[in-house]
């Protein structure tokens, strides 16, 4: 395999939990994936940016608002962008309709692929009814995200060093925790029902950070996974066929990208 990605173009693209402003956002690994892939349409389908833990404590790095300019400027070269809320930056809720910067925000939007297949284009969080009806619990429940990503990132420091791979423990626990798997299940077939009920033929969603594309409840059910754990991204190629790009395991296998030594110089390609 080549040391070097190659530029690759799709139709769309869709990201998802990226959780800008906050120390468990890998920056820095989307950097180089927005560097290596362009599209037609972006989407960013909720918490790019996470507004829970900014209005509790400032962090913004260089590389965060690196992000932000990149997907801009894209947008600037001809890409069409929009932007669906999430539970995390649901104070865009309130601008529903406008453009920011050439950046379109919906609450929800219907994609078409290149075989005319209809997607319904959503967050997610509306169907999650700990977000909906116990917020203290959804808050309770980040701090403890948090709390795991805290350890996850002195765990791989570890394993660096013993020249192990990349290993995240919070979504270990996710899959391994009989609750965690039954929620995730649930949030599945709500989604896949939700797009049923639109009369759509599936739903491209985020929230839940947990990659997957099936049909396992009669719908297509598609989730772009997140930032903070994964690196996981959606593309729709010019075929209308999807591929969830998994970037992390990608940066592995070339060490420029795991070490981040070119990034700083990548963000402003």
């Amino acid at each position: 395999m080549s040391s070097e990605p190659t530029q690759r173009h799709f139709r769309a693209i869709f990201l998802s939990d990226i959780h800008l402003g906050t120390r468990g956002c890998q920056a820095d690994m989307l950097l180089d994936f927005l560097k290596y892939h362009d599209a037609e349409t972006i989407y960013l389908v909720g918490d790019i940016v996470d507004g829970w833990r900014l209005r509790r404590m400032w962090y913004w790095p260089q590389s965060h608002n690196d992000v932000v300019q990149k997907l801009m400027r894209k947008g600037r070269k001809g890409a069409r962008i929009v932007y669906t809320p999430g539970n995390h930056d649901e104070f865009l809720r309130d601008f529903l309709g406008t453009h920011f910067g050439g950046i379109e925000v919906m609450e929800e939007t219907i994609h078409e692929t290149a075989d005319g297949r209809r997607y319904l284009v959503i967050h997610g969080d509306r169907f999650d009814v700990v977000v909906r009806h116990a917020r203290w619990l959804a808050f309770l429940g980040d701090w403890a995200y948090v709390t795991a990503l805290n350890l996850n990132t002195g765990l791989n420091i570890m394993r660096r060093r013993l020249g192990l791979t990349y290993w995240s423990l919070s979504a270990w626990a996710k899959l391994k925790v009989k609750n965690a798997v039954n929620f995730i299940g649930k949030f599945e077939e709500t989604l896949a029902g939700e797009a049923e009920r639109q009369g759509v033929d599936g739903v491209i969603c985020g929230h839940i950070h947990h990659a997957a594309d099936h049909t396992e409840f009669g719908t297509h059910y598609i989730n772009t996974g997140d930032w903070v754990e994964s690196c996981t991204a959606v593309a729709e190629h010019h075929d209308g066929t999807f591929e969830i790009i998994r970037w992390a395991e990608r940066a592995e296998q070339v060490p420029a990208l795991a070490t981040g030594e070119p990034r700083r110089a990548q963000a402003a390609a």
